[in-house]
């Protein structure tokens, strides 16, 4: 266990949860030294639309499923419990009360959007920002003045590649989605009938 006591929040749709996602909330751990890891499924992401998303409460159950027995991790209905829809402003000052001190932890293609986001120089100044490489963004695009002086934290890690999208996609399809989520999260998919239900892969592959 950490001897900080700074909590890192990772919200997101999580739609299916995916390795990446676990990948990115265990190299906050590692790097920046924090005392664990928060997953906060969102309701209704003001960015996305609800149509064919699945049930907050399935998406949520589906995390817990996936961080079972990981250290650190843990999981957060602050959003799901919330009415209306799901702005991270809101969440950070929430937890902030309950944690203290936080930390944000967002995927460059989201950040360097933040403008677009409610409260965006309020959300800066709320807290360090944890930014995992996605998307093919640099550093050094966060040139903008909002993100002048504020407290960015780059993961040193490989970019991100893997999408909740391609994950549906290849259930949709009957692929194997072996390797891209945890086996608990792809048999919770298949239990639920999720998507369309996972194809019985090839024992061994």
């Amino acid at each position: 266990m950490s001897s900080c006591s700074r909590v890192g929040l990772f919200g997101g749709t999580f739609d299916p949860i995916h390795n990446a996602h676990l990948e990115v909330a265990r190299q906050s751990l590692a790097q920046m030294d924090l005392s664990k890891v928060i997953l906060v499924p969102s309701k209704h992401p003001p960015h996305k639309s609800e149509e064919g998303m699945t049930e907050a409460e399935i998406r949520f159950e589906m995390v817990k499923v996936a961080i079972e027995g990981r250290g650190n991790l843990e999981v957060s209905p602050v959003e799901i419990n919330r009415k209306g829809p799901s702005y991270t402003i809101d969440t950070l000052k929430e937890m902030k009360e309950v944690y203290g001190d936080i930390a944000f932890i967002v995927g460059a293609d989201n950040l360097i959007n933040i403008d677009t986001w409610k409260e965006p120089e309020k959300l800066l100044e709320s807290c360090p920002f944890i930014v995992a490489p996605r998307g093919g963004i640099l550093k050094g695009d966060f040139g903008k003045d909002i993100f002048k002086g504020k407290d960015l934290r780059f993961l040193n890690m490989s970019e991100i590649s893997l999408s909740s999208t391609e994950v549906r996609e290849r259930i949709i399809e009957g692929q194997s989605v072996d390797g891209m989520v945890p086996k608990k999260v792809r048999d919770f998919i298949r239990e639920k009938g999720l998507y369309r239900a996972v194809s019985e892969e090839v024992p061994g592959n």
